[in-house]
């Protein structure tokens, strides 16, 4: 050729780092790939039997934990419970799987796939894309409304007035949906119309014609056959990069850097969306249950159920006579308040514009939230007393060592995701590859356990983030608790435990990839998240300057040290409680 030739390389260099391409990265991940035999039936196999897995651990959570008033009762949202479930471990297990699959290698593309698993992963992530949004703004929301609305059966005949019109729960639920539905509508629009261009930058070479023609001249340049005019280009003429391109590659001439701007899909971008939009839940609850799950898992040991004397027993006994008595004089406290509210008419709102409201309602909410949290408290001493007692013979005593030996793994692999963060995610380039290594090792001696190791620390970041709801929901009493205990547990906390699962799987997953960046090279998702969504106007800087990554281990670390000087639950004071609510009821009367 007599004109310049140019190409586009990422803006990385090319030396060690988590986004450039490296020789030795590169064939090492080829050896590892070689390992692998019957990928396809592999995937496929691995796919149904993780969908099958997921199914029967959903079916059996549901009857598990479900509560008596709705074994017959609520089918619409357990389908939505079961499926949402299902839908969040695919969404987290997907990701292992698309790195097992390797298309985003580019040889898959057609000249190289002896190493592709031959799954379309791109289909199958912007199908979690929808489905995602999907479940939470109208599924979730349509079964709550469904499940919390009065058919009109239940207060019949007690019913005020002659003319009483009984309401049907499936109008009243998709009135209040279509609501939903219009708000999270305008937002999406709004947001796509307005930033879904995605500016990802590259790293633009010239080659002069001189320095063509003399490698071409001595050999050293592939030169691609003339095709002619208006022929097809097919990939599989493509081959890897060989001796001759890097000769061309260390001859160049580099013009700086440029940005390529480009619309991105709608599935892509709701999915940079919605991993946003989790970014915050998960920055909070993941780093605080990344400290906090694998203490309580030991301390479930520590304090397991012990024999007591007699002595003990009954002051047992006494404590948790006293504390029934306090909380139920509280309850009757909260009741005739409510009772007088409603007679006088009065309601109260935190959206009031007049202050002393807003503080009136502020402090009955907080109120209300201490006594529930410190009704969950005394509900599980209770079970600790009877395990103790009349339920002794019926108690389990291998599960303080189970949970032992899980708080020892959950130890360990929240130890192992710090020092990875701060050795591979935070510098540039790396200190380390870390647990990339670790993966790797693994394939070379056993095909495909670093893929279920990924999967682990990647599931294991969802459990840290359902602990860390629950534990800082205790702790400082923000909002109400929706536990999972056996055989009590409604459809309505259900719905909120998946809702919250399914808003920090993206993250999770957006998190991992860029964690494991190194043994996910050629996974779709690091395509997708790493340079799509990883450049996208606005959400950009958050991304690029790990923003909720600094968020997250902060809070991870002033976690620990707060369980480090207070690592017991402790139920909120009833004096003060009583106190709180009888100076309300005295304000709200005068």
């Amino acid at each position: 050729p007599t004109a310049e030739q140019s190409r586009a390389a990422p803006t990385t260099p090319l030396n060690y780092s988590r986004d450039a391409w490296h020789p030795a990265q590169h064939n090492n991940k080829r050896r590892r790939l070689q390992t692998t035999t019957m990928v396809d039936v592999f995937l496929v196999i691995a796919i149904i039997v993780a969908f099958a897995i997921l199914l029967i651990g959903a079916v059996y959570l549901l009857v598990y934990y479900q509560h008596p008033d709705d074994h017959n009762d609520a089918y619409i949202p357990k389908f939505v419970v079961i499926f949402g479930f299902v839908l969040a471990g695919w969404t987290v297990l997907l990701f292992p799987l698309d790195v097992a699959n390797n298309e985003g290698y580019a040889g898959c593309d057609g000249y190289d796939t002896a190493f592709c698993g031959g799954l379309n992963m791109e289909a199958l992530w912007e199908a979690i894309f929808w489905l995602i949004p999907i479940w939470i703004f109208v599924l979730i929301p349509f079964s709550t409304f469904y499940y919390e609305a009065d058919d009109g059966t239940l207060m019949m005949g007690t019913a005020y007035g002659a003319n009483h019109v009984k309401k049907s729960r499936m109008a009243e639920a998709c009135c209040y949906q279509l609501f939903v539905f219009i708000i999270v509508g305008l937002i999406f629009l709004v947001t796509y119309l307005t930033l879904s261009d995605t500016k990802i930058p590259v790293e633009d070479y010239t080659q002069s014609s001189v320095r063509v023609n003399a490698l071409i001249a001595g050999g050293t340049y592939y030169n691609y056959p003339d095709l002619g005019v208006n022929a097809t280009f097919s990939l599989d003429a493509l081959e890897n990069m060989g001796s001759n391109d890097q000769n061309y590659y260390s001859q160049v001439t580099d013009n700086g850097s440029q940005d390529i701007v480009l619309q991105v899909g709608v599935g892509t971008f709701y999915a940079g969306l919605m991993a946003w939009l989790g970014w915050w839940l998960f920055a909070l609850f993941g780093g605080v249950g990344l400290a906090a799950l694998p203490l309580d898992l030991i301390l479930a040991f520590v304090h397991r159920p012990k024999h007591m004397d007699p002595v003990e027993f009954s002051e047992a006994q006494l404590s948790l006579r006293e504390r029934v008595n306090e909380l139920v004089d509280i309850g009757e406290l909260i009741k005739i308040e409510r009772d007088q509210k409603a007679n006088a008419g009065i309601v109260t709102s935190g959206w009031s514009l007049d202050s002393d409201k807003r503080k009136a309602a502020r402090d009955e909410r907080q109120a209300i939230l201490g006594f529930k949290q410190a009704v969950f408290l005394l509900e599980k001493d209770v079970e600790d007393f009877q395990a103790m007692s009349i339920n002794y013979e019926n108690y389990n005593p291998l599960i303080p060592f189970i949970s032992l030996i899980l708080g020892i793994c959950s130890c360990i692999i929240s130890l192992f995701w710090f020092i990875h963060i701060c050795i591979y995610v935070y510098p540039d380039p790396p200190l380390a590859p870390f647990l990339n290594n670790y993966f790797e090792w693994f394939d070379q001696w056993f095909p495909l356990f670093g893929v279920l190791s990924v999967a682990i620390f990647v599931t294991y970041l969802l459990f840290c983030a359902v602990k860390g709801c629950f534990k800082f929901g205790v702790r400082f009493m923000f909002f109400q608790i929706h536990p999972m205990k056996i055989g009590k547990t409604y459809m309505s906390s259900f719905m909120f435990n998946i809702a919250l699962v399914l808003l920090c799987a993206l993250p999770v997953v957006q998190f991992s990839q860029e964690a494991f960046s190194d043994y996910a090279a050629f996974s779709e998702i690091r395509q997708i998240f790493g340079v799509q969504i990883q450049y996208l106007q606005f959400f950009n800087f958050f991304w690029t300057k790990q923003i909720f990554i600094y968020i997250f281990m902060a809070i991870t670390v002033l976690t620990s040290i707060y369980l480090a000087c207070r690592p017991r639950d402790q139920a909120a004071n009833p004096e003060a409680l009583r106190d709180r609510l009888r100076a309300h009821k005295a304000g709200g009367t005068s």
